[in-house]
């Protein structure tokens, strides 16, 4: 019986990944049907990130460091937050509409389907919009960033803890709507406010508001990395982040499929969007 078990468990492993490339490229060929629409939707959000850039170069050019934090810091925090949201919505977008799927009994389309649940979930639909801040933030890498190999490396580190950070915190946030009904608008409250706090230097926060930060609400953990990363590597911060981190996937992941237990079905004939 274990060893079934385990030739299951390999089998399953083995055609994940195949799954998960047919999924992404079965998105990409969705967004490239409407190439204007694609291309439009995509410009709008990089254009929209180069608004805020600009805002932020008049503050510095009066005031050229603000708790230690340059302008070159702010730039490379955008590209962290702005890249690593924009990888994972490409990949997993449908991580912020996990509480709309719950709340409209639309799960039942992937419950019968022998797919990792989860992931068939998350990898089902790709942003549009994201991949406008995925070049974004590698855009800003070019103009401002570290141009060596160790540089690019924590770079990508960087992007990669950031979507993590993202994804699992609004999984977690969806995910209350298995226990308090309809909570399409406290996740969506909860993912604003966390998208915003990433954007702001982390040291401009103080006492109470800045142990939320690392806390119960972890956007500090994004928004310290030009410092604790990319300026110069701070072991201590590292560790913390990837305690953090292990945290909170094991919370997110306790959410869902704790939720999932209490779920009712919808009795609807979908679709997978």
């Amino acid at each position: 019986m274990a060893v079934e078990k385990r030739a299951r468990r390999s089998s399953l492993l083995r055609g994940t990944l195949p799954f998960l490339l047919t999924c992404w490229k079965l998105n990409l060929a969705g967004a490239m049907e409407f190439r204007l629409s694609f291309l439009l939707t995509a410009g709008m959000m990089f254009l929209n990130n180069t608004i805020w850039i600009l805002f932020w170069s008049i503050f510095f050019s009066r005031f050229p460091s603000v708790a230690g934090w340059e302008l070159s810091d702010i730039m490379m925090l955008w590209a962290i937050s702005a890249g690593g949201y924009g990888w994972a919505s490409m990949l997993f977008g449908n991580f912020n509409r996990i509480a709309y799927l719950v709340a409209q009994g639309e799960l039942d389309v992937y419950l019968t389907q022998p797919k990792p649940l989860l992931l068939n979930v998350l990898a089902s639909r790709m942003s549009l919009m994201a991949i406008g801040d995925f070049l974004f933030g590698l855009a800003m890498y070019v103009y401002i960033g570290e141009h060596t190999l160790g540089g690019l490396l924590r770079f990508l580190l960087a992007l990669f803890l950031s979507g993590l950070f993202f994804l699992f915190f609004t999984l977690a946030a969806g995910s209350l709507a298995f226990f308090i009904g309809n909570a399409e608008g406290l996740a969506y409250q909860l993912f604003n406010s966390y998208v915003m706090f990433t954007t702001y230097p982390s040291d401009i926060f103080k006492g109470f508001a800045k142990t939320l930060l690392f806390t119960v609400f972890p956007a500090g953990f994004i928004s310290f990395m030009p410092i604790g990363l990319l300026r110069s590597w701070d072991t201590g911060f590292m560790v913390t982040t990837a305690a953090a981190l292990l945290l909170l996937v094991s919370v997110a992941l306790l959410l869902f499929y704790g939720g999932l237990r209490r779920y009712s079905s919808g009795n609807r004939m979908v679709m997978r969007s």
